[in-house]
Order: structure tokens, then C-alpha cells, then sequence
């Protein structure tokens, strides 16, 4: 009989413990997840959902007899304190940069015995990260690109997105707001600071709701930001780019560099 390391009945507040339990084989541990998972497909439809992002069913938790739970951010300690309060193990992640999410796969898959398949699943992981760096290392031009995460207040993009806006080619217009960790620390003044910074590029991915391009270029006075002259309002899915996790390294990564090679072809 193998022996059986870790935790049994884990609940994962947000998706990306989720995505990489799956890829480890290790999903048959997970008994609860968000409800705003998407990753893998299959997690929908077998897992019950007992959290969103800053709340959660804490009696649907307990009554899953967790022996584990993991989350993500200062966001969720409320609920990690009263799943403490109820004597449940909880750990939340607070990593916010692209290594940050490399090391917390390596970790996460350690605490369930699947260290060597964690390593393995990471390096899959960082080749394509490495080719997409590689590739826009050597262009002629990079564009400067303002990332926005919320637009009621404006939010711009936290530290692991600067990070893949410069791996997949472009300038991000705020990396001393990227350096910032907390939400209300990355919120501008007014859509003056943008104007200031004239990006060439504006990525949208307003979490939960649909990224309007023409509302944005409607704004006042932001008719001279060149991103809104020339048309290079994106979105970039949610889904794929505000979670420290798998699928930022990968789809969310290669949706940005998309994005910035098609505007290298128009503008260079």
C-alpha cells in the first residue's frame, strides 16, 4: 500500500491552487474551490463552489471537513482567520511576481508530496515563458503600455503583470505602481497621470466585467493619449492575467504578447 503524503481534503479559495493540483494529479485532494474558477474546465463541474474572492460559505467549508485550505492575498484574511477560529489549517500565498508563482508551484506541490512533479510542471511552464522573452528581446521597438485593472477608480497592473508586459516586449507606463502589492496602492488620482505617461498600447482586464475600449477612449482629454489615436485599446481576459498563477504564465502571457507583436507590425 503506497503511502499517502499531505493533506487529503483540501478547499482552494482562488483558481490557481486549483490549476496546478490538477496538473499534478493531485486534484482527487480537492473537495471545495472558488466559485470564479474556470481552469481547469473539468474543476466546475466536479467540485462544489463554497467561495468567491473576498467572501466565502464558511459553515459550506467546515461542513467539508477540510484538512486544508489555501488562498490567495491579505484580501482573503477574514476568511482565513475565521476557518483558524474553527480549527482548520489555512495558508495564504502573498506572492505577486512571475518567480513568486513559480516558487509557489514548487511549494504547493512539496506540501502535498508531489515535489518532483512540481519541479517538472514548472519547468514546462518556464520554456515557453523563456521563448516568448527571447523573442521580443530583440525588437527594434517596444511599446509603452498602460495596463489597466479597474476602471471605477482607476487601478493599473500589479506586479507580476508588469513583469509579463516587459517578458512579452512592451515598457509598463507604471512600475513604480506595479512595485505596490495592494490595490489601493495602485489606484491613479485622475486619468491625467495616464495622459502624462502616453501609452501606445492600453491592455484592459477589468476583473468580472467586460473591458469597454470606446468608453475608455471616450474619457476626457484622453483623445491625445496615442494608444486611443491609433485605435490599440485591447482586452485581455481576466481570467488569464489577475490570478498568480498558471494560466498568467501561459495564456495570459502569450495573450499580451500578441497583442504587442501586432502592434510591433503596425507601428515599427
Amino acid at each position: 500500500m503506497s503511502i499517502v503524503h499531505g493533506p487529503r481534503r483540501i478547499v482552494c479559495l482562488t483558481e490557481e491552487p486549483t490549476e496546478v493540483l490538477y496538473a499534478l494529479g493531485e486534484d482527487w485532494r480537492i473537495v471545495g474551490i472558488s466559485g470564479f474558477t474556470v481552469r481547469p474546465p473539468q474543476a466546475r463541474r466536479d467540485k462544489p463552489k463554497v467561495s468567491a474572492f473576498t467572501s466565502a460559505r464558511i459553515e459550506a467549508i467546515l461542513a467539508l471537513k477540510p484538512d486544508f485550505v489555501v488562498g490567495f492575498s491579505d484580501i482573503q484574511a477574514d476568511i482565513a482567520r475565521a476557518l483558524v477560529k474553527a480549527g482548520i489549517e489555512v495558508w495564504i500565498a502573498n506572492h505577486r511576481s512571475v518567480e513568486g508563482i513559480f516558487d509557489y508551484i514548487l511549494r504547493l506541490g512539496a506540501l502535498v508530496g508531489a515535489a518532483a512533479a512540481a519541479q517538472a510542471y514548472a519547468a514546462t511552464l518556464r520554456a515557453p515563458v523563456d521563448a516568448v522573452a527571447a523573442r521580443s528581446a530583440h525588437w527594434p521597438r517596444r511599446p509603452r503600455v498602460y495596463f489597466e485593472e479597474w476602471d471605477e477608480p482607476l487601478i493599473t497592473g500589479i506586479g507580476w503583470v508588469g513583469e509579463l508586459v516587459a517578458l512579452a516586449g512592451g515598457i509598463d507606463v507604471f512600475p513604480e505602481r506595479a512595485a505596490m502589492p495592494l490595490a489601493r496602492d495602485r489606484i491613479l488620482a485622475d486619468g491625467g497621470e495616464v495622459i502624462a505617461r502616453a501609452p501606445e498600447v492600453i491592455l484592459g482586464s477589468w476583473c468580472g466585467k467586460k473591458f469597454r475600449p470606446a468608453r475608455v477612449a471616450a474619457r476626457p482629454g484622453w483623445a491625445a493619449v496615442p494608444a486611443v489615436r491609433t485605435g490599440e485599446l485591447h482586452e485581455i481576459k481576466s481570467s488569464i492575467i489577475l490570478q498568480p498563477g498558471p494560466a498568467a504564465l501561459g495564456d495570459g502571457l502569450d495573450a499580451i504578447h500578441g497583442v504587442l507583436a501586432a502592434w510591433l507590425t503596425r507601428h515599427a
